[in-house]
């Protein structure tokens, strides 16, 4: 979860430099990581990079605005990253400051979902 957390530190301040293509990856990378932490947590193995699929497998009760917002992130995970994700091009000319924040946002609310589902992985809880 702490690899989480700061995969979303990484991902707002590509957003403030306006590396918007990383700042999208990276939020990905945050929400994958949390979701990954439970299944830890469950003594589960994940497997996979789908952020969606990982939390409908977690089982029933994932609320779907999460689940929305895991399959934003899902398309993030490739084209973001490859110079040849589009025909023409590179990454970076393709993903804009609103996309970049609104993946942010998804990524912020699964993690906080996450650390539900972990109580002693909240930033609180880490001791010193």
């Amino acid at each position: 979860m702490t690899q989480a957390r700061r995969d979303l530190e990484h991902a707002r301040e590509s957003v403030r430099v306006g590396h918007h293509e990383w700042a999208c990856f990276a939020a990905q990378q945050a929400a994958e990581k949390a979701v990954k932490a439970v299944y830890e947590a469950r003594h589960a193995e994940a497997w996979g990079h789908s952020v969606s699929r990982l939390l409908r497998v977690l089982g029933e009760g994932i609320p779907d605005n999460l689940l929305e917002g895991a399959v934003y992130l899902d398309q993030y995970y490739i084209p973001t990253r490859y110079p040849n994700g589009f025909d023409q091009g590179t990454p970076m000319e393709y993903y804009t400051r609103t996309q970049a924040e609104q993946a942010v946002a998804h990524a912020q609310r699964i993690i906080e979902y996450c650390e539900g589902q972990v109580p002693s992985s909240r930033p609180d809880d880490r001791g010193p």
